[in-house]
């Protein structure tokens, strides 16, 4: 395929792919997970945005050294083909796990919410069947996908409003009790609520005009951002600093304050509109992690994508405890901190390499 056969995504693609990414599970327990700084963490999001923002630059920069190429082949290129290929394989593992850890979330939220008595072997295979058909028609259709998701999902911020009236204002007032580990221990458990960002990296030869990728993707990672932060200051202005620690999904939680007549449970609805976002973020991961095996395969084949949503149909109804399910997927979520400093790596070796060329 052509070079500029390849050059399909545009401006708003790109916009869309970074914020619909950004959004999966994890914003509806990022509150829980701020827990530790109570009402300070209302604002924290916004700390979120700016590590977001600089870590971005080096993936992009790497990214239009090789402008052609995505991860998989720039790994090869600086690495050299066996490391190379060896870390291609890590990142499909991770992805696989990531992906695993999304579906098992979500049906985590719908058993605890709506269907408490049934299994979730059989929607998690409908689940999979819709994400297969998205991502078959490549990233352009996951891009369109995911702008669609966007307008669908957004006037769920309306019900919002109950919550704010109901809620106590002077719970944003800086408190700040908080030392120094309950900080850290806040930013490592909430920062993975806003990953999304870095398959940039994946989908960057594919980008039109890749001159503004940087400005296209930082307008669609800050609307997550403002997502997030609407989503956190409005739970800190409704809930108690215990209700905060202890309810699972508080976010989802939020639209049971809303008051109509002719609806008994909203929350309901919150869960169903949540699919979208759900199939946006995992179609892109999945999407990704095909083109790694293609890699590691040197070849470009449809069934790649069975195999991996195979792994994950497996990891999610193979009856194991929760437990030791949570494990596994904390590994897979820390993982993806070293894919956000692996830019910076890459761009030390592609500058060394470069001055080595020039003596």
């Amino acid at each position: 395929m052509s070079t500029n056969n390849r050059k399909i995504l545009n401006g708003y693609h790109v916009i869309f792919l970074t914020q619909s990414t950004m959004i999966g599970t994890g914003i509806l327990s990022l509150p829980q997970r701020l827990s530790s700084l109570g009402y300070s963490q209302a604002f924290v999001p916004l700390l979120f945005g700016v590590i977001a923002s600089i870590s971005l630059l080096p993936m992009i920069w790497i990214s239009s050294q090789y402008k052609n190429d995505n991860l998989f082949t720039i790994n090869e290129k600086l690495l050299g083909k066996p490391f190379g290929k060896s870390v291609n394989l890590f990142i499909v593992v991770h992805f696989t796990l990531f992906l695993a850890g999304i579906i098992s979330n979500y049906m985590h939220l719908i058993q605890t919410t709506a269907l408490s008595e049934q299994s979730s072997t059989i929607p998690v295979f409908f689940l999979l069947l819709l994400l297969i058909y998205i991502v078959s028609g490549g990233i352009k259709s996951i891009a369109r996908f995911c702008t669609i998701t966007f307008f669908l999902t957004i006037p769920m911020l309306y019900f919002l409003r109950w919550a704010i009236e109901k809620g106590e204002l002077s719970h944003l007032l800086p408190l700040f009790n908080f030392n120094g580990s309950q900080f850290l221990d806040a930013l490592k458990k909430g920062y993975i609520s806003v990953l999304g960002y870095e398959l940039i990296m994946f989908y960057f030869p594919y980008i039109i005009n890749q001159k503004k990728a940087l400005k296209h993707s930082l307008i669609g990672l800050w609307i997550s951002i403002i997502l997030c932060f609407i989503t956190t200051l409005v739970s800190v202005i409704y809930y108690s600093e215990w209700q905060l620690k202890n309810i699972e999904y508080s976010v989802l939680h939020l639209f049971k304050a809303g008051e109509f007549t002719f609806i008994e449970r909203i929350d309901i609805i919150g869960i169903t509109f949540w699919i979208f976002l759900i199939l946006s973020s995992a179609a892109t991961y999945l999407w990704s992690a095909k083109k790694g095996i293609d890699s590691l395969r040197a070849k470009k084949k449809n069934y790649h994508t069975y195999l991996i949503t195979l792994a994950i149909f497996l990891f999610v109804v193979i009856p194991y405890s929760r437990e030791y399910q949570d494990k596994l997927f904390k590994l897979s979520y820390q993982i993806s901190y070293i894919m956000l400093a692996w830019p910076l790596l890459l761009a030390v070796v592609h500058s060394l390499k470069k001055k080595q060329v020039k003596q």
